[in-house]
């Protein structure tokens, strides 16, 4: 038996795309939580110990290898080289009831760009206040913001409204920042939220909004092309492929970034095209049930 489910944990780790999605959406619950499968390997371990089975022993070391090659490269040290760009991503929560001391949070990475989801009538003041000293330059559009260290171009609200949701939701902007190593397109997205229910993962809106997302990208003129979002979903998550099949996910850090009183999850994500994340991390937590989530950037590349 410990052999056994030794086995299955290292082929759903490898062949978790096989999961179907038909039955409520299972494929995209595993992939959300993928990583805590290397639980597994500890807790199989003990009774594989107890019995003195020489079978189950070598059957572990399919998953832990098979964890060891989707997410150990994650936990390596971050390489050298140039790093052009610190953006950091924070859903700063529309309940957050210190925005001023978020605001102040975040100006301690001293970022380049940084961007924010669930901004409220009420609370967009004070970021734009808290703010203003660090980043010149600034856009919002509906819920979600961009403040940048270097000029704005092009501004524009994204539609990456699903159409089960009504009129007034604005949760997307893409906008043009002319760095010292030349302009780079810049998206900021909320998308919707996902649910666990009793007829499974419900991600039906937030799969429909990536795919309205990733059209834009696709699009987009630019070369290079930065994506800073709360995606409710993992890399790993194929409800996302329309953007992690177009973009680049960090070389480095794990990050897990909700819920922040015990995070399980990076949901918080840093992406880009003709760019590098070089590594990704977690900051301090503010008054949001998300951490915000730092990166280094290195412009260029394939």
């Amino acid at each position: 038996m410990t052999a056994s489910l030794a086995v299955l944990t290292a082929g759903l780790l490898v062949f978790h795309r096989t999961v179907p999605n038909g039955i409520g959406r299972l494929g995209s619950l595993l992939e959300a939580f993928l990583p805590w499968l290397g639980l597994a390997v500890p807790v199989l371990l003990v009774p594989a110990l107890v019995r003195r089975s020489a079978i189950a022993l070598l059957a572990l070391l399919l998953p832990a290898a098979a964890w060891a090659v989707h997410f150990g490269g994650l936990l390596l040290p971050s390489d050298g080289g140039p790093r052009h760009i610190t953006a950091v991503q924070h859903n700063v929560s529309d309940e957050n009831p210190d925005p001023a001391g978020t605001a102040a949070a975040l100006l301690r990475t001293a970022p380049d760009l940084v961007a924010l989801e669930e901004l409220t009538p009420a609370a967009l003041p004070v970021y734009e206040a808290a703010l203003a000293a660090e980043f010149p330059h600034h856009a919002v559009e509906g819920t979600v913001g961009l403040w940048s260290r270097h000029p704005l171009t092009e501004v524009r609200r994204l539609d990456i409204k699903p159409a089960g949701i009504g009129e007034g939701w604005s949760r997307g902007l893409r906008a043009g920042v002319r760095t010292p190593q030349g302009e780079i397109a810049v998206y900021v997205a909320h998308l919707p939220s996902v649910r666990i229910r009793s007829s499974g993962f419900s991600s039906g809106l937030r799969d429909e909004s990536a795919d309205l997302l990733g059209a834009a990208v696709a699009a987009e003129r630019l070369d290079t092309v930065i994506l800073l979002g709360d995606l409710n979903g993992t890399v790993d998550d194929r409800g996302l492929a329309p953007l992690t099949t177009r973009l680049r996910a960090p070389r480095r850090g794990i990050a897990f970034s909700w819920p922040a009183a015990l995070p399980v999850s990076r949901i918080d994500q840093i992406l880009a095209r003709s760019a590098t994340v070089a590594e990704v991390r977690t900051l301090p937590a503010t008054g949001s049930d998300h951490l915000p989530v730092a990166a280094r950037i290195t412009l260029g590349g394939s």
